[in-house]
């Protein structure tokens, strides 16, 4: 004997069931009770509490989110002095010999970084609204700015003269170039806003 499918049953307690799947439903007692069970199944579905977010998680959401930005802040703010620090340790501990070049490369290097820090500082892109994508981008830019601030600091440390003062224009001037691609993340991103 064939039985009735769950399709079918669920035509049926719609009203909208074949006839041979009424006719098969009055004569067989295993698609009734299976029928009735499908009913109990509903009725303990809609019985079930209705669950929602709590209303009262913003002030949590909002604290962690405000510490985080501030975890982030301090993390730049310290980035930013060991940079600092790791000029004045080239100007001081290692005044640059006969290669002029190289000299005004790397003063022009620090010069065009300051001048984006300050832009960075007066931008003050921590109170403004950002894109998951664009948070994303710039805690990356982020990240490898302070890698080459790093850098820095261990090549200030003890390496050779001609060849630290290449390496350190290199990582100026990368520095640099990470420096506009977060303030272009950042400038790019505040121009969408009002969009």
């Amino acid at each position: 004997m064939m039985h009735c499918t769950i399709e079918e049953l669920l035509a049926l307690r719609a009203n909208e069931g074949s006839v041979w799947a009424r006719q098969h439903l009055e004569a067989c007692p295993a698609c009734r009770a299976e029928l009735e069970a499908l009913y109990q199944r509903v009725a303990q579905l809609k019985a079930l509490p209705v669950l929602g977010p709590a209303r009262d998680r913003w002030p949590v959401i909002r604290d962690h989110l405000a510490a985080q930005q501030l975890r982030r802040r301090r993390r730049w703010t310290a980035w930013g002095l060991a940079a600092a620090a790791a000029v004045i340790g080239v100007i001081v501990l290692r005044p640059f010999g006969g290669e002029q070049a190289y000299g005004d490369e790397l003063a022009q290097a620090k010069r065009q970084s300051a001048s984006l820090e300050a832009q960075l500082q007066r931008y003050d892109p921590d109170s403004r609204v950002e894109t998951g994508r664009a948070a994303a981008l710039a805690a990356e830019l982020e990240d490898r700015i302070a890698a080459v601030d790093a850098e820095l600091a261990r090549l200030n440390v003890g390496a050779p003269a001609d060849r630290g003062d290449r390496d350190l224009v290199k990582l100026w001037q990368d520095r640099v170039g990470l420096m506009q691609q977060l303030m272009e993340v950042h400038v790019t991103r505040a121009s969408y806003v009002g969009l």
